[in-house]
């Protein structure tokens, strides 16, 4: 019964996601048909119920408000003060200012939680200004295409969310999981432009000017705003001093009071930033209502049990079953973006990691990686069609240059894999000063 049941729910979900119908109705369709054919409870009833009790969670109210701090520094002169702040720094490392797009993704991504959002604000000030210096423009958007995807990752991170929600595991722990393994990738994609920067020493620009010291640390002061509101979303949670949603209104009176104080909040500024997050929280939560109402049909029809039992009488290793889901998540990433990857498989994968005895926490940091790939994989790579819209390049041409980011991407899943204390560490300690 499991595999007629797999065939039809695959089947219907194909068909439903190939007519172009949101994914969130999409799910819905699949589960309604999984527990009209394949169980006796009524299936408006469960939908009714599985929806309401879904979009009705406490921790789904971190979602909308760290959009919306998104949104609001999207919109102000953070774009430009980062690069002024950032810039004297980086101009000493071997590659130059290259740097720049991987240090202010970085910072922006723990105030954004959105790749898009990431992508699109850095690369506003940065393209411009490394096209002005000569750098090459392979490098420019390659590295950018790979850099932006740290929002995914460095909390508040709108995939871990999502993904602690389908799990019912804590938001902060996640967060906090994802800091190290987030600062080890930049430091990656940081070590690319060194080596590059060695290796091609003939597409190098000009050196930049000198600069004195005393200069240096007067245009490092434009990074003290983004930096102090980094500190109170983070470090709130980090010290215990608010819970993931707390820290989010916090991020949202941050960023308002920083555009306020930029002189770029004005009453359009508003409305546009709460229009946007509207918009992105309400798609988002109509995908987790519909992967919700699909976890519960699959589980009256029994098959994520089965499906965890086949993988036990397998006797994967661990790895074995990560290299494999590599691969899926992968191909998966082709042709859905990271959300929907995430919430559509969750009823089938949640049951096969815990037999296999992974850590679910570290498999949020996994499938978070894996899903930033997909962002600059065509054919639905969405960074990629963002950095085509902003350069005008083909989508043949950013895909090329982004490969070895994509290279760099599966080398720190190797990295999880042999230390996997890099995603537990900080959630171990959390805890343990929560039991202190």
């Amino acid at each position: 019964m499991e595999v007629y049941a797999t065939i039809v729910f695959l089947c219907v979900l194909f068909g439903l996601l190939a007519s172009s119908i949101w994914i969130g109705l999409a799910l819905m369709g699949v589960a309604w048909v999984g527990l009209e054919m394949f169980t006796t409870r009524p299936a408006g009833d469960a939908m009714i119920t599985t929806i309401w009790t879904s979009s009705s969670s406490w921790t789904l109210t971190a979602l909308p408000l760290f959009i919306w701090m998104g949104e609001i520094l999207y919109r102000t002169r953070l774009s430009q003060d980062m690069f002024r702040g950032l810039a004297p720094w980086m101009r000493f490392l071997p590659g130059g200012l290259l740097h720049t797009n991987i240090a202010g993704c970085t910072i922006f991504a723990a105030v954004s939680g959105s790749s898009a959002a990431t992508l699109t604000t850095v690369g506003k000030m940065s393209i411009p200004e490394l096209r002005k210096r000569g750098y090459p423009e392979y490098m420019i958007i390659g590295t950018l295409a790979g850099a932006a995807t740290l929002g995914l990752m460095i909390p508040p991170s709108l995939t871990l969310i999502v993904y602690g929600v389908s799990i019912n595991e804590s938001i902060i722990k996640l967060f906090m999981a994802g800091i190290i393994p987030g600062l080890v990738l930049a430091t990656l994609f940081m070590g690319y432009i060194a080596v590059w920067h060695f290796v091609k020493p003939d597409q190098r620009p000009p050196a930049e000017p000198p600069m004195s010291l005393g200069t240096m640390l007067s245009e490092s002061r434009f990074l003290v705003p983004v930096l102090m509101l980094v500190f109170a979303v983070i470090g709130s949670m980090y010290f215990g001093w608010a819970t993931a949603t707390e820290a989010a209104a916090v991020g949202v009176i941050g960023a308002l009071t920083l555009a306020l104080f930029q002189g770029s909040l004005n009453l359009n500024t508003f409305l546009e930033s709460l229009m946007g997050a509207t918009r992105t929280s309400a798609m988002i939560a109509l995908i987790l209502m519909g992967a919700a109402f699909l976890s519960l049909s699959m589980g009256f029809t029994g098959l994520p049990r089965a499906l965890a039992a086949w993988i036990n009488e397998m006797q994967l290793s661990p790895i074995v079953l990560i290299a494999a889901l590599t691969v899926f998540y992968i191909i998966l990433g082709m042709f859905l973006d990271g959300i929907s990857s995430v919430v559509l498989t969750m009823a089938i994968v949640e049951p096969m990691i815990r037999q296999a005895g992974i850590d679910v926490i570290w498999f949020g940091i996994f499938i978070v990686v894996v899903v930033e790939m997909a962002q600059v994989t065509p054919p639905i790579g969405f960074n990629l069609f963002v950095l085509q819209g902003m350069t005008k390049h083909e989508i043949s041409y950013i895909s090329k240059v982004a490969l070895p980011m994509v290279g760099l991407m599966l080398l720190m899943i190797v990295i999880l894999v042999v230390f996997p204390e890099l995603a537990t560490w900080l959630p171990d300690k959390i805890s343990a000063n929560q039991v202190r």
